[in-house]
């Protein structure tokens, strides 16, 4: 049974023209910047009873228009929208907020805006406050809260107050580390009790571990609809496109020694570089005059930008000492431990701790299956019971 469709949806804006402000305010480029702009063309998805989408695209791609959409705080310009049962969002962080009631006024207007009796509202009060972490803030108005205090608050409130489709734009994005820990823990519980949820994310590794499907949209139009791991992969490959390593400029003669590029390799597969399995990375440089102490370093990102890990020449020694020429350092990795994924590359030559040369995103390192790894890393291991033969026979007993 399908809880949420989009049926060849579009919502156009209509930008400001020369008649709408006075001219002394803006530049004369920027009043010919008039018309109309459409953040939807022709969308058309549709979410099951039970499925947790998830929606990725870049900035201004159209994610939070289709959360405002679905969550009536806008209309579309055309197409249809269809919605069974009972909706909850959390699209801003002040989203539903009446700024001059408390915590706990909100609370009871959030849920009679999902049409629940206040004897309904009343027995999840006191597990609401205590995931929001509010507690004595309760009962002063929400506009004193801080940002982190109203996502929280929010939050609490969309999640525990029985919807039947919850909607999430970015929840993730404030709040601390522990916060957001039990977010993901609560989403995970609503997806397991049968919620439809729709999830807007750039932690794209939040999508894969939460979600059953996700689309990727681009200038408001989606480009793909699938498993979370093909669709990420995908929307990885569009905003890596054209970030090769950059053209020689003018003070890369000035460099004693710089990168010239990356190579990754598999010696063992003919099937790619793969999770679990040996790989080799080759970087090469070229020196105009000899660099002591030099270090380099492959600096491999994930997708939401922190780092994973760091291929390095550093030592207790120290580096060494590089000569004019060209040469190539040749890095060994037995066993590759990351999940199959898209990974940023970032180069650089350090000597005695100061920068010689850095490439940002000059590369792309691809990681296809291998052996099966849960989570972000896979760690080999063995087992083995170390229980004596008798507590193993008293435990056969007692069973």
């Amino acid at each position: 049974m399908i809880d949420l469709q989009f049926s060849h949806v579009s919502k156009k804006y209509r930008l400001p023209t020369d008649g709408d402000r006075p001219k002394r305010w803006y530049s004369r480029a920027l009043r010919r910047k008039s018309g109309q702009m459409w953040a939807l063309k022709n969308v058309s998805f549709s979410v099951n009873e039970g499925e947790a989408l998830g929606i990725v695209g870049h900035n201004g791609a159209g994610k939070t228009t289709i959360m405002k959409l679905i969550s009536g705080i806008t209309t579309p310009t055309s197409g249809e929208i269809s919605i069974r049962g009972r909706l909850a969002a959390l699209v801003e962080v002040s989203s539903g907020f009446h700024p001059e009631l408390t915590g706990i006024e909100n609370i009871y207007l959030h849920g009679a805006m999902l049409g629940m009796r206040r004897s309904e509202i009343r027995k999840k009060i006191e597990s609401i406050i205590e995931f929001s972490g509010v507690g004595r803030y309760i009962e002063v108005p929400v506009k004193r809260y801080s940002s982190g205090m109203y996502v929280r608050l929010g939050f609490a409130i969309a999640a525990h107050l029985d919807p039947d489709i919850l909607l999430l734009d970015e929840v993730l994005a404030v709040g601390d580390a522990a916060f957001q820990a039990k977010c993901l823990e609560r989403i995970g519980e609503l997806r397991k009790s049968g919620r439809t949820i729709v999830f807007i994310s750039h932690d794209l590794a939040a999508v894969y571990r939460l979600c059953d499907r996700a689309i990727l949209l681009s200038h408001g139009a989606v480009l793909s609809d699938g498993a979370p791991r093909q669709v990420i992969d995908e929307y990885q490959q569009m905003t890596f496109a054209g970030q090769g390593d950059s053209a020689d400029d003018e003070t890369d003669s000035n460099k004693p020694a710089r990168c010239t590029g990356i190579d990754f390799s598999a010696p063992e597969s003919a099937l790619g570089i793969r999770t679990g399995y040996p790989m080799v990375a080759r970087l090469s440089y070229t020196a105009s005059q000899p660099v002591p102490d030099a270090v380099f370093r492959v600096s491999i990102y994930w997708p939401s930008g922190y780092l994973c890990s760091q291929l390095t020449t550093e030592s207790t020694k120290g580096g060494y000492q590089i000569e004019p020429g060209s040469g190539v350092i040749e890095f060994q990795c037995p066993d590759l431990p990351v999940v199959a994924g898209l990974y940023r590359v970032d180069l650089a030559i350090e000597s005695k701790g100061l920068e010689v040369d850095f490439r940002q995103r000059c590369a792309t390192l691809r990681v296809e299956p291998g052996k099966i790894a849960y989570g972000d890393f896979l760690i080999e291991n063995t087992w083995k019971n170390t229980e004596s033969r008798d507590a193993i026979r008293e435990n056969s007993v007692s069973g």
